[in-house]
């Protein structure tokens, strides 16, 4: 309870779906957002979008080029330091993103391919050791990226305007609405931490590495 029975086939991202639910259900000492998110420098870059969008085939090419995974799925901000706290699990891809992470990154490690589940055909792959090694290391959000894939597009990065960006990760948040008076505080603080963009992208993946890396930069040279 309360989750329908699945088959047994289905057990490994049963579970896996079922841990998402408990720290998002239980976890409210942090305000949890529908959100990959990843770190370089301290830094922290958070990736939010509705299924579909692409975040956790970026997160999982991002992990492969020197970012350190924080979670693919919960973006937990915690409401007394603003910090981001980590969730380093392995990363849930599905459908065509399993073929697209696997043939570009032959040395990653998989789980089997889980066909006919309420999300298509899912795989989990296992996170870097290092990431795993450093779950009790958090990270100050600095960017939000809305990534969106599209086939045959080119690299795009429009700004967000706060405003905009509060409203968007409150909408994609879990607990958002539950915290009330702390849940508007904490995000605030997280929008005024962070420069917002959207992100149209075609699957370059190191080419979308580099933007990021760049986009720290600026901000680290602003901030100095």
């Amino acid at each position: 309870m309360p989750f329908k029975p699945l088959p047994y086939a289905q057990a490994f991202p049963f579970f896996e779906w079922g841990l998402n639910w408990c720290i998002s259900g239980y976890s409210h000492r942090f305000l949890i957002v529908h959100a990959a998110v990843v770190e370089k420098y301290g830094k922290a870059l958070i990736l939010p979008g509705a299924p579909g969008s692409g975040k956790s085939t970026l997160c999982a090419a991002l992990i492969n080029n020197g970012w350190r995974l924080l979670s693919d799925e919960l973006t937990l901000v915690d409401r007394a330091t603003g910090h981001v706290v980590p969730v380093p699990r392995p990363v849930s891809l599905k459908n065509e993103s399993i073929s697209v992470i696997a043939d570009t990154f032959p040395t990653c490690q998989f789980s089997p391919i889980v066909h006919d589940t309420l999300k298509g055909s899912v795989c989990l792959m296992k996170p870097p050791a290092d990431s795993v090694e450093k779950a009790g290391q958090t990270a100050i959000p600095c960017l939000v990226v809305f990534p969106k894939y599209q086939a045959e597009s080119s690299l795009s990065l429009t700004a967000v305007p706060r405003a905009e960006a509060f409203m968007r990760l409150a909408d994609l948040s879990f607990n958002y609405s539950v915290l009330g008076a702390q849940g508007f505080e904490t995000m605030t603080g997280l929008v005024k931490s962070c420069e917002a963009y959207d992100f149209i992208y075609d699957g370059d993946f190191n080419q979308a590495s580099d933007l990021f890396v760049q986009l720290l930069d600026d901000v680290q040279q602003r901030v100095a």
